[in-house]
């Protein structure tokens, strides 16, 4: 009995190493882009990873035909918009400014683009796994797509005229 539990022990482990080597570059390209931190130095995307892939593994064997890859991204913007709102109290409000392309957006918008465009979360799950209606993403994917591609003018330069001496 006891050798039969390792043995799904161990190959429990290789299934899991496997989908950790298939699925983590993504993944943490995903926790990047949600927290608008740049590639080479994104600590809170990194802990944003590690939580998602621990849940994953702590429920590996409930799977059953579920796609680990949708439960860790799933985990993944929960754990993020559940921090966004703790942080700030309300998921809108953006925090500091963080570098990258991103980082105008507030959380929610950085979200629900995420899941849209970059995971390709068709309108409904995405509205399934915030709990906000179908519209209310499509208007907030909308907006955050509006702000990327064309964004805010600063003000406009003033135009200083230089004296001429007369002589």
């Amino acid at each position: 009995m006891r050798q039969r539990q390792a043995s799904q022990g161990t190959r429990r482990a290789r299934e899991f190493e496997a989908f950790v080597a298939g699925a983590s570059g993504r993944l943490l390209h995903t926790a990047t882009l949600l927290t608008a931190e740049p590639p080479d130095d994104n600590p809170r995307a990194r802990r944003l990873l590690t939580l998602a892939l621990a849940h994953t593994y702590a429920c590996w064997d409930r799977l059953r035909g579920e796609d680990p890859y949708d439960r860790a991204r799933q985990y993944l913007a929960l754990r993020f918009a559940h921090g966004a709102w703790r942080r700030h109290g309300v998921l809108l409000r953006g925090r500091g400014q963080p570098a990258g392309p991103l980082s105008r957006l507030a959380p929610q918008e950085r979200l629900v683009l995420v899941l849209r465009l970059y995971e390709g979360v068709a309108e409904e799950q995405a509205a399934a796994l915030l709990g906000l209606p179908t519209e209310r993403v499509r208007t907030i994917c909308d907006r955050a797509t509006a702000t990327l591609l064309h964004p805010p003018r600063g003000h406009a330069p003033t135009v200083v005229k230089a004296k001429v001496a007369a002589s």
